[in-house]
């Protein structure tokens, strides 16, 4: 049983159901605060009444506490606390978590707009299409300086960071158009940084991709721009190639001449990319040169999508 509205005049509708764990654990935190508020507020005007001085020459005496009742004071705040840690670890990892099924979708911020990359090829600016009842994971990064992706409807924030990726994911249940904002003073244009995530049915959302211009997919596009940098000239699935293989790569271990190691997510990939000297893979020297420069950031999400598409 719920004992908050579905839909609520003083709060944003809710498109998803992180949104709906988001506001329960707000409500049961507001309505413990009310239930120990009133309590306080009650007991101050009892004591303060059933205990005041009657008479000039009246001495208080002290009184001590049993031990029973400071037990009781203290473990009933300790286990609602633990309950609402517990409570809202167990969303925020839900909140932090992509499922494994998500859609990719790239997104760049830049003063001051929103750029969207679909998977299938489509781009948009400050309107992004999604299907209904699918899992959707935003990989987002900055062309210039912090935003912050903000959908009050989905109850998903994230910063958007120049020179790295953030992931940001939700999954909307119902079709409708929600406003996208920037929640992260970005300049004199702050304010009008808006956007709109337009949720749509499944067949809507694909005779909607079917009705512009003929889409490539990212990572066809990415191989492209991958031949174009001459990248395949270095990176060979051949033993004596002068750069390693990138084929099975992403979410893989790397190991670094210097004894480091880290995962090749979207981040490592682009700085191995900007700044190859960086980290120098086991085994390899340093050739590469860096292209900080040469490609742009719709280049490098093409090619980090690329190069997470190349499995064994």
């Amino acid at each position: 049983m719920k004992f908050w509205p579905e839909q609520s005049p003083l709060f944003p509708e809710r498109a998803t159901e992180i949104a709906r764990e988001v506001d329960a654990i707000y409500f049961f935190g507001l309505g413990i605060a009310t239930i120990f508020s009133l309590l306080i507020a009650v007991l101050v005007v009892y004591f303060a009444v059933r205990y005041r001085r009657r008479h000039p020459d009246e001495v208080g005496e002290r009184e001590q506490a049993p031990a029973w009742l400071e037990l009781v004071w203290s473990i009933i705040p300790l286990g609602i606390l633990l309950v609402m840690f517990a409570w809202g670890a167990d969303v925020f990892f839900k909140a932090r978590r992509a499922p494994a099924d998500a859609v990719e979708y790239y997104v760049t911020g830049k003063q001051w707009m929103w750029k969207f990359q679909h998977p299938q090829g489509a781009r948009e600016i400050n309107d992004l299409h999604v299907p209904v009842g699918v899992p959707v994971k935003l990989i987002m990064t900055s062309e210039d300086v912090i935003h912050s992706f903000w959908v009050p409807e989905f109850r998903v924030k994230m910063d958007v960071l120049p020179g790295r990726y953030t992931t940001l994911w939700f999954e909307v249940d119902r079709p409708g158009i929600y406003r996208i904002f920037c929640n992260e003073y970005c300049g004199v244009e702050h304010s009008l940084m808006r956007g709109s995530v337009i949720a749509m049915e499944p067949a809507d959302y694909e005779e909607w991709l079917g009705g512009g211009q003929p889409l490539t997919a990212l990572t066809r596009t990415g191989e492209q721009v991958f031949a174009e940098k001459t990248c395949n000239t270095c990176h060979k699935d051949e033993a004596a190639a002068l750069g390693p293989s990138l084929t099975g790569l992403f979410g893989t271990e790397r190991e670094f001449q210097d004894g480091s190691r880290t995962i090749a997510d979207e981040n490592y990939i682009r700085q191995s990319i900007l700044e190859p000297r960086a980290h120098l893979v086991m085994g390899y020297q340093a050739l590469m040169p860096t292209f900080q420069g040469q490609v742009d950031e719709e280049e490098l999400t093409l090619l980090i999508n690329y190069i997470k598409s190349l499995q064994d």
